[in-house]
């Protein structure tokens, strides 16, 4: 097992399998889970932007902040998962439970949405069908390669991200119509 990570390794760590497993699982979420009739539905409209927002495009983009903020929250903590044998699932697990179940807004899925949101819960739990893939793979990706650094665990993630970011940053530039053409 790798030494523990210092707080740079492991931001771009966090961050990048953020960003990379949150990307493949919306861009799964759109094209099985009907997210474009689903958050045009009467239920999810007046709560969700559509699907081809300007705004919504740069949400990938924005997930590097969000995964930053992950990485400072789990640093302290970082030895409990990296270091335990199947560390992945306690990840995992943290972020079902903080991220998921409970956070502490009414978002659907969670028990706060399940209670104060309008939102069917059939319909609210059909999100978990993004959502726990996501967490997983994240969880996955983090503790793998903090236990495996390497120079292609680092240049694939990167490029990844980085690819992520310019597909993210050229939708926003097409829904708002400023998107260069020939």
């Amino acid at each position: 097992m790798a030494d523990s990570p210092s707080f740079g390794p492991f931001a771009l760590r966090v961050t990048a399998s953020h960003v990379v497993s949150y990307f493949l699982a919306g861009l799964g979420a759109v094209l099985f889970l009907d997210y474009r009739s689903q958050f045009l539905s009467e239920a999810l409209s007046c709560y969700m932007r559509p699907v081809d927002a300007p705004i919504v495009a740069l949400g990938p983009i924005f997930q590097i902040v969000r995964g930053l903020i992950f990485a400072a929250a789990l640093y302290p903590f970082r030895h409990v998962f990296l270091e335990t044998p199947r560390g992945w699932l306690l990840l995992w697990g943290l972020m079902l439970g903080l991220a998921v179940l409970s956070p502490t807004g009414p978002a659907p899925g969670s028990v706060e949405g399940f209670i104060y949101t309008k939102v069917p819960i059939l319909q609210q739990m059909r999100g978990y069908f993004e959502v726990l893939p996501q967490t997983f793979l994240f969880s996955f990706l983090v503790v793998a390669w903090s236990r495996r650094p390497s120079r292609a665990w680092t240049v694939v993630m990167v490029a990844l991200t980085v690819i992520v970011a310019l597909l993210s940053a050229m939708g926003y530039l097409a829904a708002t119509g400023r998107m260069p053409t020939r």
